[in-house]
């Protein structure tokens, strides 16, 4: 990969250097989201809220694999409880947007309208679902937000990104 060819995914230093910071901050606004809802969480076994919080942290995860499986070598790495996924495969920006978005739209978004048609545990199991996912997912929201501003003939490739001469 020839990196004078390449442009940084996150071009500003200043934003480079507080990502995580403001990955924090969306993800402290997301706790703060149950106390709004008139369900709690808590009418639920403890055991069962950590299964279903395992479960939903490896369906996760098993969508980001699914959309980059067989494009290019993967590996799980993590720091603290921060999980990042590597691939040396170059993603159109298409592809990499479904990268990013995909755990998101059907772990929280798909959950909680489906919340709106039903009702006692299943519409609190679905709520705490989508509430999860939505702190997994942090980073994931601040990043399709960075891919979408990025011209349409984007390719990228371990955290940079060119425009494609068509």
């Amino acid at each position: 990969m020839d990196l004078s060819e390449w442009t940084p995914f996150i071009q500003k230093e200043w934003f480079r250097h507080h990502f995580m910071k403001l990955v924090y901050l969306l993800q402290f606004i997301i706790l703060l989201i149950p106390s709004f809802l008139p369900t709690e969480f808590t009418s639920l076994s403890i055991v069962i809220l950590i299964l279903i919080g395992i479960l939903t942290f490896i369906i996760h995860e098993s969508l980001h694999f699914l959309v980059i499986y067989r494009k290019g070598d993967m590996s799980l790495t993590f720091s603290g409880i921060f999980f990042w996924i590597h691939t040396n495969a170059t993603l159109s920006k298409a592809r990499f947007l479904i990268f990013m978005s995909l755990p998101f739209i059907a772990l929280s978004v798909v959950p909680v309208l489906l919340s709106f048609f039903v009702t006692d545990h299943v519409k609190i199991l679905l709520l705490f679902v989508g509430w999860l996912n939505a702190l997994i997912s942090a980073s994931d929201l601040i990043n399709s937000i960075l891919i979408m501003i990025k011209p349409a003939n984007s390719v990228f490739c371990r955290g940079y990104y060119r425009v494609k001469q068509v």
